[in-house]
């Protein structure tokens, strides 16, 4: 197996197998599978494969997104993160030197995020909070370069906004993964997709790219947007 880097972002990597490629990051828990995932090693190195079936970050990276601004050494503020399947990649891409401030609900989803990744990984930070009440938190996480939101909530735009007040850099950035049938289910996506675009641009956000997640995910966008100086 031949794993070479990725062609836009640090920490992300493609295996290339006889059929053709695909997505992985480096695992920073050798020998740990977080959600069944397969493992594959190349030069001494043990890789994680990131199925865009699973992951709205690996769809939009195979779809093209420009830019993730999760890199090695980012600290992340990941807002839904539920059982981890996303964030263990965002885990191994920044690294040793990141860390992962991962914000779930649910206490059951709680309970195997820790058991999945915290136990395995010291860059990650498990909360169990609220993400609509960021000031419950915000003293643990302190300033972040990057917020990744994922939630199930009909103010998803609103959301990230509170979030990014209290703990994002100014000049950070965000990707928001809009998903339209939790915001309203007959109105047309695309209405609902420049709705919450345009929150975000009132709450002082540059928007600067959008990228749709068909075939993997069913009307869902995701947004990357930076915070304005």
């Amino acid at each position: 197996m031949r794993v070479v880097g990725h062609e836009r972002f640090d920490g992300v990597y493609w295996a290339r197998t006889a059929t053709g490629r695909e997505l992985v990051t480096r695992n920073l828990a050798p020998g740990v599978s977080v959600y069944g995932e397969r493992l594959v090693s190349s030069r001494g190195a043990e890789y994680r494969a990131w199925n865009p079936f699973r992951s709205k970050l690996a769809s939009a990276i195979v779809n093209g997104a420009s830019e993730i601004f999760v890199r090695p050494g980012s600290r992340v503020l990941y807002l839904g993160v539920a059982t981890g399947t996303t964030a263990s990649h965002v885990s191994d891409i920044v690294a040793s030197e990141g860390l992962l401030f991962g914000v779930e609900f649910s206490p059951s989803a709680m309970v195997q995020f820790r058991r999945k990744l915290s136990v395995h990984r010291p860059n990650v930070v498990p909360i169990l909070a609220d993400a609509r009440e960021p000031t419950k938190y915000s003293s643990l996480v302190g300033t972040v370069d990057v917020i990744y939101c994922d939630v199930a909530q009909p103010a998803q735009a609103a959301i990230l906004g509170d979030n990014a007040e209290t703990m994002l850099r100014r000049g950070g950035h965000a990707l928001l993964a809009v998903k339209a049938r939790s915001i309203n289910s007959v109105a047309p996506p695309s209405k609902l997709f420049t709705r919450e675009i345009r929150f975000l641009e009132d709450r002082g956000f540059e928007i600067l790219e959008r990228i749709n997640l068909e075939p993997y995910e069913r009307d869902h966008t995701m947004v990357t947007a930076r915070l304005s100086g």
